[in-house]
């Protein structure tokens, strides 16, 4: 952990106050950083801005105040099962595009290095008022950090006619150049940002860095467990298309606005409450659009069409799978549903046999559920990431989240590393996922090496390259995947940090199962925005062409495992 870089005896009592485009702001100092919550970056997305593109926010006099966080975006509640894991505030108001800024040297001349938050929430939740975000730390380890707020679900990414595409991604866009042309007056330095997000918040971070239309606004990028891809627009279409049904309306962004906001809320949880990222379904996603989004994110990163030279962050947690199938009690019930369960996930994952063979080989002592939620989060989220390493080698760095949470079932689970990366493990809102007494030693390291990444590039481990060098967090040294039992790949400690190691090609013996044991192809996006092409057929056995009987009856069994779960999404 770096030294604080402020001294709250020092500062003075007056609040800290900032010019920016469009008018002054005043924050707090809280904590001996000056924090500024609530500040706009763009007009309120309603009236004839609803489903539009982000407008600038309408400039004012005198001094607003910024002492409190500003209006989230529409989003239904999170379901019982997943409110006791995760916390989600709302603010009610329409002005809910603005962000959030925590500096340590409010005011020009700073040129401290800046990092640009964007939640996760399947883009359909979650916003920048999540406490466990609380920017604080960053701020008091030398980094200007900015958390911003987006509009989500239909609001964000519904597709329509009569409408631009992913307006949620285009607000991100404009609080990015928001950041470049006002972090300078916050003390940050526009031309050392980094553009950060997990889950979600990283498929968004993985689809801007590759924009035409963000290049030079960052220099460096984190995605933590969610790669850049780009949705099947008919995956999308079906969302609407069937609140359109529900809502007995047309399927346009014209309609959609004029219905109450509160039911197209509602309609949006019922129509997704079977939808989930193990096991698929309709839902809401970032598209090509041939403008934003000209072609698939990542085949244009690993192609060396954009970013070229920025480092990249990019990991994921040992039990991703876990947070979407513990809560509701879907995990026992995967397990029981043995075949079906492994067939649906050869569906999900356009895969043969050979796969889910090769997995139980490896993990003989694994039952159906981690299989399926191995397999699933290996499909979606590590290969894309570890074939950006791959393309990217010298200036990737790879890590894996190992510590298990203290609460029951949930192991290393999707979002569990937050409160480690943000250092907020203490506060109740990390506790409901982390369970009480997280180890503040994971947190210096996880926070510590963050931090490092932001201001230097370096994380404080090797860059990947064909050793494959991935970083465990949370771990001592031989347990778990790296002595071998999961996969191979060994170890060793580097001094000082005894809670996270360097681990070589851990999950090398898993990932070699794709290219070897019958799996498809990697559905390619479309180059230009049209409905996609179905997946390629896999190596072996017999096609699974769209019309096959084999497809057929995969994707019935995933039909079947959706109903058995009552899965929700988070």
């Amino acid at each position: 952990m770096t030294a604080g870089r402020t001294n709250p005896l020092a500062r003075p009592q007056a609040d800290p106050v900032v010019s920016t485009p469009y008018g002054a702001v005043r924050g707090r100092y809280e904590h001996g950083v000056a924090v500024f919550r609530g500040v706009p970056y763009g007009a309120p997305p309603f009236g004839p801005r609803r489903f539009r593109p982000p407008e600038p926010p309408e400039p004012w006099d005198g001094v607003r105040d910024a002492g409190a966080f500003g209006p989230t975006p529409p989003k239904p509640p999170y379901s019982e099962a997943f409110a006791q894991y995760l916390s989600d505030p709302v603010v009610p108001g329409e002005d809910c595009l603005n962000l959030n800024v925590w500096t340590p040297e409010p005011g020009p001349g700073g040129r401290l290095p800046v990092l640009v938050w964007l939640h996760g929430g399947a883009l359909t939740r979650g916003s920048s008022a999540v406490p466990v975000y609380d920017g604080r730390h960053f701020a008091r380890d030398g980094i200007v950090f900015v958390s911003i707020n987006y509009r989500l679900g239909v609001e964000g990414y519904g597709l329509f006619p009569d409408a631009p595409a992913n307006p949620g991604l285009r607000d991100q866009l404009a609080a990015l150049r928001w950041v470049h042309e006002s972090i300078e007056a916050f003390g940050g330095d526009p031309a050392r940002v980094t553009l950060a997000g997990q889950s979600a918040g990283a498929i968004s971070a993985g689809a801007l860095i590759a924009a035409p239309q963000a290049q030079g606004l960052f220099r460096r990028a984190v995605l933590q467990s969610g790669p850049p891809e780009a949705s099947e627009r008919d995956k999308v279409r079906r969302m609407v298309r069937r609140m359109a049904n529900r809502l007995k309306i047309p399927a346009t962004a014209e309609a959609f606005a004029a219905v109450d906001r509160d039911l197209l809320l509602r309609t949006q949880a019922e129509i997704g409450r079977l939808s989930s990222p193990v096991l698929g379904g309709p839902a809401f996603g970032i598209v090509i659009d041939g403008d934003l989004v000209p072609r698939d994110p990542l085949q244009a990163l690993v192609d060396g069409e954009a970013a070229r030279d920025a480092d990249l962050l990019l990991g994921w947690t040992r039990d991703e799978y876990r947070l979407w199938l513990v809560p509701g009690g879907l995990l026992e019930r995967v397990d029981r549903l043995g075949a079906v369960a492994l067939a649906g996930a050869m569906a999900r994952c356009h895969c043969g046999h050979e796969v889910p063979r090769g997995y139980r080989a490896l993990h003989p002592e694994a039952g159906t559920a981690e299989t399926v939620g191995q397999m699933v989060t290996d499909h979606l989220l590590r290969l894309p990431l570890q074939r950006l390493a791959d393309a990217r080698p010298g200036s990737s760095y790879v890590y894996e989240f190992a510590w298990p949470s203290l609460r029951p079932g949930l192991g290393a689970c999707h979002a569990l590393e937050l409160g480690f990366v943000f250092d907020t493990g203490d506060i109740p809102e990390s506790a409901k996922l982390a369970g009480e007494g997280a180890p503040q030693e994971l947190a210096d390291a996880m926070h510590g090496a963050w931090v490092r990444f932001t201001a230097t590039g370096d994380p404080g481990w090797e860059a990947w390259d064909t050793t494959h060098p991935v970083r465990v967090f949370g771990e001592a040294e031989g347990e778990g995947e790296a002595d071998g039992e999961g996969g191979g790949g060994g170890g060793s400690r580097d001094a000082g940090h005894g809670i996270s190691y360097t681990a070589y090609g851990p999950r090398d013996a898993e990932f070699a199962l794709w290219t070897t044991g019958g799996a498809a192809a990697e559905p390619t996006a479309p180059a230009e925005p049209a409905a996609p092409a179905e997946p390629a057929a896999p190596v072996s056995p017999g096609p699974l062409t769209a019309r096959s009987p084999r497809a057929t009856e995969l994707r019935a069994a995933v039909r079947r495992l959706r109903r058995a779960g009552g899965v929700r999404r988070h």
